[in-house]
């Protein structure tokens, strides 16, 4: 869990995410297309992947993937994004946490 808090505090927009899930890839591009560079750890790729995924688990976040962490807070995982976009909430997070800059 302290590895996970040390990796959501260094950037505002952090993203933990698997290469094969769809909704991983729906995130990603929804952050890319804000102009927004997240940093995304893709934790089929990692050696700690697999702990990382736990401690995510122990957060509430289920499912697990993504994951999505603004300003160093967890916010969610796909459905919570959509559901911060559709409410106009979401870019206001973004520039609030230094993410997004328009």
């Amino acid at each position: 869990m302290e590895r996970l808090n040390k990796l959501v505090t260094k950037k505002p927009l952090v993203i933990f995410s698997m290469t094969t899930c769809c909704m991983s890839h729906t995130i990603k591009s929804l952050f890319y297309d804000f102009g927004v560079n997240p940093t995304i750890y893709e934790l089929d790729e990692i050696a700690n992947g697999r702990e990382i995924e736990q401690a995510l688990s122990m957060l509430g976040c289920n499912p697990t993937m993504p994951a999505v962490f603004i300003g160093g807070e967890f916010v969610g995982g796909a459905n919570e994004i959509m559901s911060l976009h559709l409410k106009r909430s979401l870019k206001p997070m973004l520039k609030n946490a230094g993410a997004l800059w328009v």
